[in-house]
């Protein structure tokens, strides 16, 4: 049975009225895990989200993250791009195990990784990161279910991880540039940040 406490990186917690359910806003570079029910919310342009739950136990979480640019060769595991990806599926993972999940009964669904920007298109960030997230799951052993990736539309995400529901909108028309203005500012940071600290892998 899962504890009935949470860990997270993302503050953005509301009620959603349309679910009835305690719901988190995930934004890039923030996961969130929990053993309760309530739905996890994120859109998505290039950056990739993982939806990963022990079904046993009923513990899930969503994390949204994207590879930073890196000069060198992305599959190279030694490269910036591949240990910041490694980390943050990594600290979802952790986190999952943490509140009583186990790794062998985990499972994953996948979303995102569109040719949504310009810039971006042109080092097929999206692309990458689709390819970093199915690479993960299959060398960590972790049963994929479902997943959306690529094509050219922002994807906003709902999901529910004590019964491993999905609902995806494709987005065919945005109103407004946030999702842009917000994966270019979470670019320009990972740019300038670097990975540290280890990473505890299973």
């Amino acid at each position: 049975m899962a504890q009935s406490f949470e860990e997270a990186l993302a503050p953005n917690l509301y009620f959603d009225r349309n679910f009835n359910l305690d719901a988190a806003k995930i934004l890039p570079g923030e996961y969130y895990v929990t053993g309760r029910d309530m739905v996890l919310v994120t859109v998505l342009g290039s950056c990739v989200a993982a939806c990963i739950r022990d079904p046993e136990r009923k513990v899930g979480g969503m994390n949204h993250f994207m590879l930073p640019d890196s000069n060198g060769d992305p599959h190279n595991p030694y490269s910036a791009s591949a240990r910041y990806g490694t980390y943050a599926m990594e600290i979802l993972v952790n986190q999952l195990i943490k509140l009583g999940a186990r790794k062998s009964s985990l499972e994953a669904k996948v979303f995102g990784g569109g040719r949504v920007m310009k810039a971006m298109s042109l080092t097929n960030v999206g692309e990458r990161n689709a390819e970093f997230v199915l690479d993960y799951l299959r060398v960590e052993g972790i049963r994929l279910v479902a997943q959306d990736l690529l094509d050219v539309f922002p994807r906003k995400v709902y999901y529910f991880p004590d019964s491993g529901r999905a609902l995806i909108r494709r987005l065919r028309t945005v109103n407004n540039d946030t999702i842009m203005v917000r994966e270019k500012e979470y670019s320009k940071r990972l740019a300038k940040s670097s990975v540290e600290g280890d990473v505890d892998l299973f």
